[in-house]
């Protein structure tokens, strides 16, 4: 009798299913009793399946010499030929380059100012000194790129502008110099454009980390005799590690997402060498001239690899025993 209860224990044991993460027993049982959760979700899920993984069908034009004048099924199936040949143009490979230094240019700056604000601004005691310098900083994210450009633009311009002007007044350069008309100033106009734009909206979240240390931590180094920057050291760095490595790698995966409206909007003739991005070819080639198969290529292209290094990133952040995604 025991083995007939032991047995039906272990049935009923198989009906269910223990995330190992959570402990919690997964079974219809468990789902009824969250119903209003998931009904609550069920329109996102929709709206993912329709907006995020229906379009995926449209990958299958990588793999043709699409013409949008024939029907899906008749036409020409030419296999990895657009790949191959996305590999062996010269500007393909030179738009990847463009794509990845400033995509590189991009996450060290922007990762270094954010948290060097936030270090700065968590020091800061004077209460409305800091919500005023905190808002200034981050109201910059809320104009769109047509008007930040502009604004750039206009600071950087030959014509009384700003930048020209005061390093002139301080005797560093003796004339103007056509920023946007060299190329290699490109890459630091649009890094340092980045920063402007965004390093107040980054820096929330580090404010938001640092909140969360143990304000003992801080005593105990008072203490000991530590001064601020022994404080933001030993103490504040420490503390905000753990949001730094996740963010760093949700960021490692758009490494190739250098951006489209700060180079299409700066960009010109004279520097379409240093400016042009993969979105950017992708618009030219897929919309300009046309070439849907191989922009849909270069797309594909673009996609595994920011999965692969997002799969990466998270292994090693895995290996070293530090915070990771899953």
């Amino acid at each position: 009798m025991s083995e007939i209860v032991l047995t039906g224990e272990v049935k009923s044991k198989k009906k269910k299913r223990v995330d190992p993460e959570i402990g919690v027993s997964l079974s219809w049982k468990t789902l009824k009793a969250q119903k209003q959760l998931i009904f609550m979700s069920v329109p996102i899920a929709i709206y993912l399946i329709i907006f995020s993984y229906v379009p995926v069908w449209g990958w299958l034009m990588a793999f043709q010499n699409y013409r949008p004048a024939l029907s899906f099924w008749k036409q020409d199936w030419v296999g990895l030929q657009q790949f191959r040949f996305l590999f062996q143009d010269d500007a393909f490979l030179g738009v990847l380059r463009n794509t990845i230094a400033m995509s590189f240019i991009n996450l060290v700056l922007g990762f270094v100012t954010a948290i060097a604000l936030a270090l700065l601004l968590n020091e800061i005691k004077v209460r409305f000194f800091k919500r005023t310098v905190q808002t200034i900083s981050y109201l910059p994210h809320f104009l769109s790129w047509v008007i930040a450009a502009g604004i750039v633009a206009t600071s950087l311009s030959v014509d009384d502008g700003i930048v020209n002007t005061v390093l002139m007044k301080l005797h560093l350069i003796d004339q103007p110099v056509m920023w946007l008309s060299k190329g290699h100033y490109f890459w630091g106009i649009v890094g340092l454009s980045n920063v402007w734009k965004e390093v107040g909206w980054n820096t929330i979240i580090y404010l938001a980390a640092i909140t969360s240390i143990d304000p003992s931590l801080y005593e105990a180094a008072s203490i000991d005799g530590a001064g601020r920057f022994h404080k933001m050291r030993y103490v504040t760095l420490p503390g905000i590690k753990s949001t730094f490595i996740i963010l760093l790698i949700m960021n490692i995966g758009h490494i190739l997402d250098a951006g489209f409206e700060v180079q299409y909007l700066l960009g010109n003739g004279l520097v379409v060498d240093w400016s042009q991005t993969i979105d950017i070819f992708v618009l030219k080639y897929g919309i300009s001239m046309g070439n849907y198969s191989l922009a849909t290529a270069a797309g594909i292209f673009k996609t595994i690899v920011s999965v692969i290094l997002v799969f990466i990133a998270n292994s090693i952040a895995k290996r070293f025993g530090e915070e990771r995604l899953v």
